[in-house]
């Protein structure tokens, strides 16, 4: 489909078949999670702000006031609340079952879906079993069974394109005829990132180049308009073979006409994109083409509303609009005019059965008791070390893994644990924090310190690669400068996910020194070095040591690009899930005592401050940094409370030369 506006204003402004002009609206849902309530599993208490449940109401008010509309989901539906993990591994499927998330989109009429990461987070088996009840197709063009010679030659879990006839009415009521082609594509690190479950089995391409391959065969087959689901993020502008957010190179393939994207939990249009070169957010198209991210979660309905025209056979898109709708919003959506009477309910009366039964059951789980803890247990300060939640869970992969390597070549080498806060705010919101107050200990409560379904894992890495791991999780904060005002202590580009803390060491992170790697993990300059003064049991850590870092699967098989990380240096890849091991340290540890005094310390220079963002319920703690000085300076329009930190009176914070800080 021609999709170049201007070269096709002037004819549409000419043409006297006004009326002949078809009015269709494309909606994305994307990274659902298993949100189909409008419920906080973590915290166990309703969240009106999320929920594919609530989110039917403004799919179906948007159904209302277009004639000619489409749904589709970006993928990341199967996994990342108690339901999915309830399915997964306490109810099962059996043959001819529903997952009520499939179900609920069967409900909703999506019409065409593609796959994410986790939906492959339970195994294979459990996927394709989920996606059997399905009564909408599922595209994935470079997740494969078998790589062939060139994509056009691969042997694809799914197909990798469908083409949607579609019969749409125009401004005057006529029926006219339209063929969608729709396309998917996920991150190819799957294989990577879930090797234990798909190794051997599955094989991955390139977005970029699967997208491109098929383009021709599309539009010979008759796609009118091509519209691409791309469970990937808005990241650099240059194509990299394999790289995990390619949006923007798909966005400049020939032939492209809309894109859906996702992944990375962000909503496009918005101004956090606005300098990226070929972004334009006030049209929301990337390098011309129509583009959006609907957030996750069910936070937000994607629309992009299109005007199209047929001339001479063929369709030209003359207008585009690109929006997002979000749920916390929704009255204001709900006040605009309709154009047709409401339908039937979209969920039926059978579909919320099944979501209603999946609900009080994960209710019911959640809520067993498992032991007590002597100390609350939050992540409000993980940033500055001081996170009982982290601590927690590096001594329940401890002793797992030192269980597990007793009787091997590794027993000897000393063990370190690196954690990684679940939740930080972040992306994910004000809401987004550990929270768990000292005495009874729940299921939820594990599923609140520990979000993912990950496995542990353990790697051998040396003493040079440990500092690398910590450089990496130290590109998490901003550089800062002495007297400047109100400057953010965290970079807001960096995943809260890739904060690693290394238990077993003692270090200092230095931040004044420019970050040696990027958000992305791309090295800015290898002179660059924020970790100092690295000891172990005292003594200045060997470089040329050899040590074993307990972690979890995800990590260790190389998502983030941590050094030494990867199938190489592996000794360990159990198939315990993490919250598993955390269930039964709880129980063998109880009444936990826990200390929310992490392993580093800062570096800075005289008149040094910054702002952290936590949640408000941080107030009631903020004794855990009293050190700090810390000053409330107010919640911002995100929710988020402000604190802002003095370095100079904090204990464990070292004065900063100014020479460089060498071990």
């Amino acid at each position: 489909m021609q999709s170049d506006m201007t070269q096709h204003l002037s004819f549409f402004e000419r043409s006297q078949e006004i009326s002949a002009a078809v009015d269709l609206r494309i909606m994305e849902t994307t990274d659902l999670h298993v949100h189909l309530h409008p419920y906080d599993y973590y915290a166990d208490c309703p969240n009106p702000d999320l929920g594919l449940a609530r989110l039917s109401e403004l799919i179906d008010h948007a159904r209302q006031q277009v004639p000619n509309c489409l749904l589709f989901d970006n993928g990341d539906f199967l996994q990342g609340t108690p339901v999915g993990d309830f399915f997964a591994y306490d109810k099962g499927l059996r043959a001819g079952d529903a997952h009520p998330v499939i179900a609920a989109m069967n409900a909703l009429r999506y019409d065409a879906i593609t796959l994410g990461n986790h939906e492959f987070n339970y195994g294979l088996e459990f996927l394709m079993g989920s996606m059997a009840q399905a009564n909408f197709p599922t595209v994935s063009a470079n997740i494969l069974r078998k790589a062939g010679r060139s994509p056009r030659n691969d042997q694809h879990l799914f197909r990798p394109y469908r083409l949607l006839t579609r019969d749409v009415l125009d401004r005057s009521g006529q029926s006219r005829a339209i063929c969608v082609g729709v396309i998917g594509v996920a991150p190819s690190q799957i294989t990577l990132w879930e090797r234990q479950h798909l190794d051997g089995r599955i094989q991955t391409r390139d977005m970029v180049q699967a997208v491109k391959a098929w383009l021709p065969e599309m539009r010979e087959a008759g796609a009118d308009l091509i519209v691409v689901l791309a469970h990937s993020g808005i990241g650099d502008s240059r194509h990299r073979e394999f790289m995990e957010n390619a949006v923007i190179p798909i966005a400049r393939l020939d032939g492209v006409d809309l894109i859906l994207s996702g992944h990375s939990h962000q909503v496009f249009p918005s101004p956090v994109f606005a300098k990226i070169p070929g972004v334009d957010i006030e049209r929301g198209t990337i390098w011309g083409t129509p583009t959006v991210m609907s957030g996750f979660f069910g936070s937000h309905l994607g629309l992009v509303d299109m005007t199209l025209l047929q001339d001479g056979g063929k369709w030209h898109v003359v207008d585009t609009r690109v929006t997002t709708r979000a749920l916390r919003d929704a009255s204001l959506y709900f006040a605009q005019p309709l154009m047709r009477e409401s339908e039937a309910p979209i969920l039926s009366p059978a579909v919320r059965k099944i979501v209603s039964s999946a609900h009080d059951a994960v209710l019911g789980k959640i809520r067993q008791p498992i032991g007590l803890s002597d100390t609350a247990i939050n992540s409000f300060f993980a940033y500055l070390g001081r996170n009982a939640a982290t601590e927690l869970v590096a001594a329940a992969q401890k002793e797992f893994v030192a269980e597990h390597l007793e009787d091997t070549e590794y027993s000897t080498l000393p063990l370190l644990s690196s954690v990684s806060p679940s939740k930080v705010g972040g992306l994910g919101g004000a809401r987004n924090f550990t929270n768990i107050e000292a005495g009874l200990l729940t299921l939820r409560s594990l599923a609140d310190l520990y979000v993912f379904p990950n496995r542990v894992a353990a790697c051998r890495l040396t003493g040079a690669d440990v500092v690398l791991w910590l450089e990496r999780a130290a590109s998490a904060f901003q550089q800062l400068t002495p007297d400047a005002p109100e400057q953010s202590l965290m970079n807001p580009a960096f995943p809260g996910y890739n904060f690693e803390i290394i238990y077993g060491l003692d270090y200092t992170v230095d931040l004044m020194a420019p970050a040696r790697f990027a958000a992305n993990g791309d090295e800015i300059d290898p002179s660059f070095s924020r970790i100092r003064n690295v000891t172990w049991n005292g003594k200045p850590l060997d470089m040329t040591a050899d040590f074993i870092l307990c972690t979890n699967s995800f990590r260790a098989q190389g998502a983030g690009g941590f050094a030494g990380s990867g199938q190489d240096s592996i000794v360990l890849d159990h198939p315990a899930i993490i919250r598993d091991v955390l269930s039964n340290y709880v129980s063998a540890h109880s009444p936990l005592s826990i200390s929310a005094q992490g392993p580093f310390r800062f570096a800075t220079e005289a008149g040094t401050s910054a702002v952290l963002r936590t949640s408000i319920a941080a107030h009631a703690h903020l004794d855990l940094i009293a050190d700090f000085n810390p000053e409330v300076m107010g919640v911002d329009r995100d929710g988020f409370m402000r604190v802002k930190l003095c370095f100079d009176a904090a204990y464990g914070v070292q004065n900063r030369p100014v020479s460089s800080l060498d071990d």
